[in-house]
């Protein structure tokens, strides 16, 4: 289904939050969506493969995703590259409306080298950083983007959350070197996801 938020307009990015491990050459899978529900359970209905899923919709224009569903080759191959023993996969797992797949791994640097190697040829990968990890924590705000945190640093520093408003978007554009739409909307969906993560954390 990550063909299905490619091609279509509306769709952003689809989370893998949780997953099980294979069972007869199965798997079942928790993803979140943001895009509309309506028109994606028609597209799932007629992907092969698929042997139960459930959508559940949430207040925003986005939506859970529950799926089993038969694994592809490529697919088969992609998980076991990324499952050596010595290999840690960090959740959630981004598939982007681009056609790319962000992913953080954790391990030793050779084991991490034969999970790239062992990756499908018809996938390209590209290693955006390497170093030690070191999470943002397991709070609200921990499955934010690298670029929406930026963002959202950048907004407390030009004092775009003080009261009264100190800083603009055109200041938080102007330390990430984008355009002021740019800086608008990522920190819209940062603040989505933040407040989002705190609804479903409930009250303290």
């Amino acid at each position: 289904m990550h063909e299905f938020v490619v091609e279509r307009d509306g769709y952003s990015v689809s989370r893998l939050l949780e997953y099980t491990p294979p069972v007869d050459g199965t798997r079942s899978f928790l993803f979140h969506v943001e895009g509309p529900v309506e028109p994606y359970e028609p597209a799932l209905e007629s992907v092969s493969g698929v042997l139960e899923y459930e959508l559940s919709p949430c207040p925003d224009d986005s939506f859970y995703l529950y799926v089993q569903e038969e694994l592809r080759d490529r697919d088969q191959q992609l998980i076991g590259a990324f499952s050596q023993p010595g290999v840690v996969g960090v959740l959630p797992v981004e598939y982007r409306a681009d056609g790319t797949v962000r992913l953080t791994v954790v391990g030793p640097a050779g084991r991490l080298q034969a999970a790239v190697d062992e990756t499908p040829d018809e996938m390209d990968v590209e290693v955006v950083e390497i170093g030690e990890y070191g999470d943002r924590g397991l709070g609200p705000g921990s499955d934010l983007t690298d670029r929406q945190y930026e963002a959202v640093v950048a907004g407390v520093d030009v004092g775009y959350y003080e009261t009264p408003r100190e800083g603009s978007v055109e200041d938080v554009g102007e330390r990430l070197d984008c355009a002021p739409g740019t800086a608008a909307e990522l920190l819209r969906r940062a603040e989505r996801s933040m407040m989002s993560d705190v609804v479903e954390a409930g009250p303290f």
